[in-house]
């Protein structure tokens, strides 16, 4: 398989605070989207993009991969936060409220356009029906796109749901998303938990995201940090588990049929156990 990069936890910081900026090469985050939108005001706009753009530049961050969240197409700072981030060459550029596969093309039209280096992906926030309908279209409109973002707070006012535990009203958008960047071949990231006083009901999302397929789940506060890296992160039993079953495919090589613990063992349980260790080597390197 693949180098496996981990994206258990990616935090939102609000690129106007510069004390957050600096803590944030402190946290124990797998990434960080630099925040140009939702966290600043429109007084601090520019103040946010210029700091934004030095820290991605910087690469005081460490193993921790850094991304810049543009104001969203058709807004007064898109076209300046997109120029501006390609100058800066971040990891990834997140677009917020993308909704179609022409949206995508245009998008990577535009970065072109300035110069954006090729190590810079786009990453596209999925938060409206139309664009859960469209997802496979959006993921596979362009190989720059990487990273599909689930926006849950967004969704859940268009679909005119409510907020509730388990998140029932949003199950089926967040499965069909899932499916559609496994269908392309692209990460997927869970939206944020809303309550940074609940850890608890934070643990169960994030145990639920896991679940249902998604590579991590963007955070809004540091103190999520340690129980969606948890959450992401194969346990103990699951690595030992892998490691047993791979050692008895490999004993049987030849036999008709492998067994380990009871259970037959088939080609798809091979690479699940190698995808658990090289989840657990890559996390281990950054510990």
């Amino acid at each position: 398989m693949s180098e496996y990069r981990p994206r258990r936890s990616v935090l939102y910081m609000p690129s106007s605070n510069e004390r957050a900026l600096e803590k944030a090469k402190t946290l124990p985050v797998d990434g960080l989207i630099l925040d140009l939108e939702d966290a600043v005001g429109p007084d601090d706009k520019l103040t946010a993009r210029e700091n934004a753009c030095a820290a991605a530049a910087s690469g005081a961050y460490g193993h921790r991969e850094v991304s810049i969240r543009v104001n969203a197409l058709g807004t007064q700072w898109h076209d300046a936060d997109l120029e501006a981030a390609c100058a800066a060459g971040p990891d990834g550029i997140v677009v917020p409220k993308v909704g179609s596969a022409e949206e995508v093309r245009g998008l990577v039209a535009a970065m072109e356009r300035f110069g954006v280096p090729d190590h810079t992906s786009l990453w596209a926030m999925v938060e409206t029906p139309g664009a859960v309908l469209d997802a496979r279209a959006i993921a596979t409109a362009s190989d720059r796109l990487t990273v599909l973002v689930l926006g849950t707070n967004d969704l859940v006012k268009e679909l005119r749901a409510r907020f509730v535990p388990g998140r029932g009203p949003l199950l089926t958008a967040l499965s069909t998303v899932v499916l559609a960047a496994r269908g392309a071949g692209v990460s997927v990231l869970d939206g944020v938990f809303n309550d940074v006083r609940d850890l608890d009901g934070l643990a169960d999302e994030c145990r639920q995201g896991r679940d249902l397929g998604f590579d991590g789940k963007t955070l809004v506060h540091p103190g999520q940090v340690k129980a969606c890296n948890a959450a992401f992160s194969p346990s103990e039993a699951e690595v030992e588990d892998a490691r047993g079953l791979l050692a008895a495919w490999e004993a049987g090589a030849g036999r008709g049929v492998v067994t380990y613990e009871g259970r037959m063992v088939e080609n798809l349980h091979v690479e699940v156990a190698q995808r658990v260790l090289a989840v657990d080597d890559a996390v281990r390197a950054r510990s």
